[in-house]
């Protein structure tokens, strides 16, 4: 990572922070990832060259630079999914910036209905870090796009365990997914589709 790039996440970080602080309405916060959550899944995707992540939740684009910048490395991609495009305009001009938009496709659509029309075992990592409430409405799709040993990630499972107790509970049920949670950031639940 160039310090010019770790100089832009650093700002981003606090910029989001601010603007959380201050936006009473939750969903109108941009929620980023805690950066020690940010560097997991960046030195993850480094060490597993993926060539195909895809990103549910691009906010401002935080994550997605992060996502970006360890996909490009291993000559990847990654595809990141929001609803809101006002809010992708704002990544897409932080990607540029960064000289990481050739790496990135922006998607702004419903991340189910974008779920359900990707074929089986077409992604390598998939991060959720959307509305933690839909995840449930988006199964089976969410393990049925990933490849045999893919990897899914998903943040907040420590600071909203309530909201993703249902798909915590399918993923544990499920011979075929390992999975563990990580108590780094605000907790990203780590499962690989073992056997699939």
């Amino acid at each position: 990572m160039t310090p010019e790039l770790r100089d832009l996440l650093d700002r981003l970080y606090q910029e989001g922070l601010a603007h959380d602080a201050a936006e009473p309405d939750r969903l109108r916060r941009l929620r980023n990832l805690e950066p020690d959550a940010a560097a997991l899944l960046w030195i993850t995707l480094r060490a597993l060259r993926p060539e195909l992540v895809v990103e549910i939740g691009t906010s401002n684009g935080y994550s997605t630079l992060w996502l970006a910048d360890a996909v490009a490395a291993g000559g990847g991609r990654l595809v990141s999914v929001d609803i809101d495009g006002e809010a992708q305009a704002e990544a897409a001009g932080h990607l540029a910036g960064a000289g990481l938009a050739e790496v990135v496709e922006l998607v702004t659509g419903d991340a189910g209905k974008y779920l359900a029309g990707l074929p089986d075992g077409a992604v390598d990592v998939l991060f959720l870090d959307a509305e933690r409430t839909e995840y449930l409405g988006w199964w089976p799709h969410p393990l049925r796009v990933l490849r045999p040993g893919g990897l899914l990630a998903m943040d907040n499972v420590l600071s909203h365990p309530d909201e993703v107790a249902d798909v915590r509970a399918l993923l544990e049920a499920d011979p075929a997914v390992a999975s563990t949670v990580v108590d780094i950031g605000k907790g990203e639940l780590l499962a690989v589709t073992a056997g699939r």
